[in-house]
């Protein structure tokens, strides 16, 4: 070996040891003093021929110096700062050398031998599984020596870079990889490789950040506990310090006793203030493709797509998430109408913890809620929304199911059925875990599977099993976070108890008529099309219909615009032998006010609103105000309806009024309820009873009064209350049940937002009392009988019975006498009196007065 002045650059030998050599590789030299003059420029490897020695030139030479002296093929490398793992030779002098700057002692030392490793070696199996969770490639110690790091060539494209360690049981001549080493460098065990050692420049080679994606390594091995990925990273940085790493590289991972697969994503350099002892820069560093671990490099564990294991702690990437709500919903697209207050408060309640990142719920230790009951009356939209919250959500499509669809004839079905339901999710959630999708389960007519336990006449207990059933997967032993159930019924009091507890049903949630508001958007849903084609009359006032139409619900008020479609349409059509449309007239067709207004009065009535049919009976011949006290009474009936409409206070106004048989009672509390305008008037009367039994009539009382709970304004008329209570003063006798439900529904205030005005008639005062259940009403209002002659005359005067000499004489015939009558009987008494000829007609009514003890002398 020598060294040589040639052009003004001092030449070193350099010998390559340890293998045969060859043309077309590519190493390093690593000589710490050499790098520590050069710095980062760059050193450039010469050959005379395709045989050692390459020389090196020194110092470097300029951009533009090219060797006349052929170069090595391939042996052309950038030299980097590194440490020195060569070997320095004694022998080179620095004599040769003319420039006087070359015969330093510095360059002396750099006139040397340098040694690089650099040998053809073959690939082994790895010898011990201790030894594959290290990740470093394994050699006899006569090669190498533990902690070298190594470049692999496997092909002339292919090149990985690993840390060796030294193990007795190695051969010399071959390196021995642990299976995931060798897929990642596609090696086959005997597979001959060329290895060269491999120096980091620790200026930019420094692993600052590096992203590793992580699954169990066993599929078997897999359970749902949480694993802290700070400890992970802690224990990651203990086992695999030091050693080299490169982007897609594989590896096994050994933590809390079990085994992880690892793959390498990102590795990013680390700032080289950091390295020097300063602060960080906070600059964005660059990508680098392989880097070396040190002690304050960061490791982040990222979840493979398809895993299902869970971590936790701050050493996590955050997943990447796609919304739950879908982008493109819209309430009034979707056909939902006057349910905003109660999608917003769904959305807050179930949904809102959806939204957040899965990392933020974690640290919150939040659950999301699996379960929603809708309740309310019929056609209010709990099935259509239920569909549209499916399609509100970036979800699979919602399972549909009708709760009498589970029930099955064969034993064990009806629960298999309900098994089924969840057994998607259930696998779902075993292979893939916190990354599974939301699972939607609907049911309709919840009550017919889930009602209470215990309370079925059937020896079978099927419907118990059921519940049993579904109770145990919405939230049993092995709960399930990928679900939610959403619940649909007209009677929630029905469902077994254990459903509506947190954890299973946790957000209740009444559907119940829509406000103005919402019927007019309602509305304006079911006659956008016609809108759009203009086909919708522009008398029509939609504002106008939503008022017209209280206590409507959705499905009436889509009743109401097909009805009017069909009476715009029956216009067109001729009226002739056969059926056919005027076509002419057909291409004029719209939709008029007068087609909505009478569908509103003949064709839809609402079924939680007022029936006119229902009062119009008891008021027929209006009411007459034959005194002072017919007027108080309806003057304190107007102060009670406005009390009820305006008072927070007070949401439970109950007034009883009492008097004498026939005195009007009933009209009077009609008229009452007819006045108050409320948008929900039902009279609750035992003609509608006849022939029921008690339980029956409880049944029937409490329905009224649940109706009537579901509208904002509601009027109640109890009529003739003794006859309810099935009262006759022989026995006397009378129902105990009816009157524990009566007491019971007088009292019980309706629920939040809702007020109630109950009107209770009766003509036995004292047999109330008696009972306690005067105590049930807010006031009590006397209704007279007509009590003076005077009085008589008057309503005589307003019905226009008898002519005014008539009259005159019956007011005669009256004078200083006592009367005492109802208004009804009166009414009878004038209309038999009207069948008789005019000149007996005055006769007649006096004697039937006198025969029914209506009159007599004051001192009788």
């Amino acid at each position: 070996m020598r060294s040589f002045i040639h052009r003004g650059f001092a030449w070193v030998s350099v010998e390559l040891r340890g293998g045969r050599s060859h043309s077309n590789v590519s190493h390093n030299v690593p000589n710490a003093l050499l790098a520590a003059a050069v710095k980062e420029t760059r050193l450039r490897i010469f050959s005379p021929s395709f045989h050692p020695p390459f020389l090196i030139p020194w110092p470097p030479p300029p951009p533009h110096f090219r060797s006349r002296q052929p170069i090595t093929r391939g042996a052309r490398q950038n030299i980097r700062q590194s440490d020195c793992c060569g070997q320095l030779h004694p022998r080179t002098s620095a004599s040769h050398c003319a420039d006087p700057a070359l015969r330093s002692p510095a360059a002396v030392r750099m006139a040397a031998r340098v040694v690089i490793f650099y040998k053809t070696m073959q690939a082994a199996r790895c010898p011990t599984d201790e030894l594959s969770l290290t990740n470093c490639a394994v050699v006899s110690e006569k090669d190498l020596q533990s902690g070298q790091h190594v470049t692999v060539k496997t092909t002339p494209n292919h090149k990985y870079v690993f840390t060796v360690k030294t193990h007795h049981t190695v051969a010399p001549g071959t390196i021995a990889f642990s299976l995931p080493q060798r897929k990642w460098a596609g090696l086959s065990i005997g597979q001959d490789i060329e290895v060269s050692n491999y120096n980091f420049d620790k200026s930019n080679q420094c692993i600052g950040a590096m992203t590793i994606e992580i699954d169990f390594l066993q599929k078997k091995s897999m359970d749902s506990s949480p694993y802290d990925s700070d400890k992970m990273a802690a224990e990651f940085l203990q086992q695999f310090n030091n050693q080299a790493f490169s982007v897609t590289q594989q590896l096994v991972f050994s933590f809390c006793d079990k085994l992880f697969g690892l793959m390498v994503k990102d590795i990013e350099a680390m700032d080289s203030s950091i390295l020097k002892g300063e602060p960080a820069t906070g600059k964005k560093q660059q990508k680098i493709d392989v880097g070396l671990m040190v002690g304050n490099s960061q490791v982040i564990f990222e979840k493979a797509e398809t895993s299902s294991l869970t971590l936790v702690g701050k050493a996590k990437t955050k997943e990447a998430r796609q919304t739950i709500i879908n982008p493109d919903w819209n309430f009034e697209k979707m056909g939902i109408g006057g349910l905003d207050k109660e999608f917003s408060d769904i959305f807050r309640r179930a949904f809102a913890s959806r939204v957040f990142p899965p990392d933020i719920v974690e640290q919150m230790g939040c659950k999301h809620v699996k379960g929603i009951l809708l309740f309310g009356p019929p056609g209010c939209g709990k099935t259509l929304m239920a569909r549209q919250i499916g399609k509100m959500l970036n979800a699979r499509e919602p399972k549909v199911v009708n709760g009498p669809e589970i029930l099955n004839k064969y034993v064990g079905e009806s629960e298999a059925n309900i098994r089924k339901l969840f057994a998607d999710a259930e696998e779902e959630q075993k292979r893939l875990g916190a990354n599974s999708g939301l699972h939607i389960i609907i049911f309709d007519e919840l009550d017919a599977i889930c009602k209470q336990r215990g309370t079925g006449a059937s020896s079978t207990g099927v419907h118990d099993t059921v519940v049993n059933q579904l109770l145990s997967k919405i939230d049993g032993v092995e709960q399930l976070n990928n679900i939610l159930v959403i619940g649909m019924t007209n009677r929630p009091d029905l469902i077994d108890d254990a459903l509506m507890r947190p954890g299973r049903f946790e957000v209740k949630m009444e559907i119940g008529l829509p406000d103005e508001k919402g019927r007019v958007q309602i509305l304006n849903i079911h006659t956008i099309k016609m809108r759009n084609f203009n086909l919708l009359a522009a008398d029509v006032d939609i504002k106008e219909l939503a008022a017209e139409t209280k206590n409507y619900s959705g499905a009436e008020l889509e009743g109401l615009v097909r009805a009017a479609q069909s009476t715009a349409m029956n216009r067109h059509i001729k009226a002739t032998s056969t059926v056919e449309v005027d076509m002419e007239r057909a291409e004029k067709l719209q939709v008029t006010r007068d087609d909505f207004m009478g569908s509103l009065n003949n064709d839809i009535k609402p079924a939680f609103g007022t029936n006119q049919e229902d009062y119009s009976s008891f008021v027929m011949n209006g009411i007459i105000k034959w005194g002072d006290p017919v007027a108080h009474v309806l003057d304190d009936g107007e102060l009670l309806v406005q009390q009820t409409k305006n008072s927070d206070r007070t949401p439970l106004v109950a007034v009883l009024l009492e008097g004498p048989p026939h005195s009007g009672k009933t009209a009077l509390a009609a008229k009452i309820a007819e006045d108050s305008q409320f948008p929900f008037i039902k009279i609750c009367s035992p003609d509608k009873m006849i022939g029921s039994s008690e339980i029956s009539k409880c049944q029937a009382i409490k329905k009224v009064f649940d109706d009537a709970y579901k509208s904002q304004l509601s009027c109640v008329v109890v009529d003739d209350i003794e006859r309810l209570l099935d009262y006759v003063p022989i026995g006397p006798r009378f129902s105990n049940l009816v009157l524990q439900a009566l007491l019971v529904l007088l009292k019980k205030t309706p629920p939040k937002g809702r007020k109630l005005l109950i009107i209770g008639t009766t003509s036995r005062k004292d047999v109330l009392q008696e009972m306690e259940m005067l105590d049930a009403f807010s006031t009590t209002i006397h209704v007279p009988n007509i009590s003076t002659g005077e009085q008589l005359v008057d309503a005589l005067e307003l019905l226009g019975s008898f002519t005014d000499k008539e009259r005159a004489s019956i007011a005669h015939q009256l004078k200083g006498k006592r009367v005492w009558i109802g208004i009804k009987k009166l009414l009878v008494f004038i209309e038999m009196s009207l069948q008789m000829d005019s000149d007996y007609r005055v006769t007649k009514f006096l004697s039937l007065l006198r025969d029914e003890g209506a009159h007599r002398n004051f001192h009788d």
